[in-house]
């Protein structure tokens, strides 16, 4: 018998728990033993109703933020168990976000904002701003890479933002409700560069969304309820 190999997750959350002291409520669960994988390559919807757990989910997957309990494994090793630094460098190195809101540095130009991990990793301004013209072109906006923030739409907006996430070529990209602030059209083409970035550079993807059209264009949905992932 011919035996098939096993295909090690990229990331994976086993037992991963958040507690949160709150003032007024006491002790706060937000996430109750999560386990979920993604594998190189993939991209996948995470839903739910607000409250279910799922930005701290990204941001634990991130390591913007500590588990309570519960460990996150990328390539088969418990990233909480490197130090600041090390787990700073992986951010910086690894993981691409992307949020609702874009927090763009509105006194500098989209290429600027564009070229800021590659500054943060001492990249030189040369080379980042060749690899962020690269990727702002890509995004579309070859023509507006020397407008600052408050000179783009809400879209062009976003996708300097996308183009920020990406222009390290992460091999992980969290997205937290990107199109939450678009309308209906301009959403739908943030969608659609996000499944052809998908594609030709390979980032395994994990978007949090409340878009039932995009959940369904994703290849999988991933569904959280109560601070934990519901099987399916």
């Amino acid at each position: 018998m011919i035996e098939t190999a096993v295909q090690v997750p990229l990331i994976e959350a086993r037992g991963l728990t958040k507690d949160y002291w709150h003032e007024s409520k006491g002790l706060v669960r937000v996430l109750r033993g999560v386990d979920m994988r993604l594998h190189a390559g993939e991209v996948v919807a995470l839903v739910g109703k607000s409250g279910a757990g799922k930005s701290t989910l990204l941001h634990l997957l991130g390591t913007l933020d500590d588990p309570t309990s519960g460990r996150v494994i990328f390539e088969g090793e418990d990233i909480f168990a490197r130090d600041e630094t090390a787990l700073a460098e992986f951010r910086n190195s690894t993981v691409g976000f992307v949020f609702q809101s874009h927090y763009l540095l509105p006194e500098f130009s989209a290429l600027e904002n564009a070229m800021m991990p590659l500054l943060v990793r001492r990249a030189s301004r040369e080379e980042a701003a060749e690899a962020a013209n690269a990727i702002l072109l890509r995004v579309g906006l070859g023509a507006r890479i020397d407008h600052k923030p408050g000179e783009l739409s809400g879209g062009e907006q976003q996708r300097v933002a996308l183009a920020r996430a990406l222009v390290t070529r992460p091999r992980l990209l969290l997205a937290d409700e990107p199109t939450g602030n678009l309308d209906a059209k301009t959403a739908a083409s943030i969608h659609e560069l996000l499944l052809e970035l998908n594609r030709e550079l390979g980032t395994t993807s994990l978007v949090v969304t409340h878009n039932e059209t995009l959940a369904h264009e994703l290849p999988r949905c991933i569904e959280m309820r109560d601070g934990v992932v519901v099987p399916g």
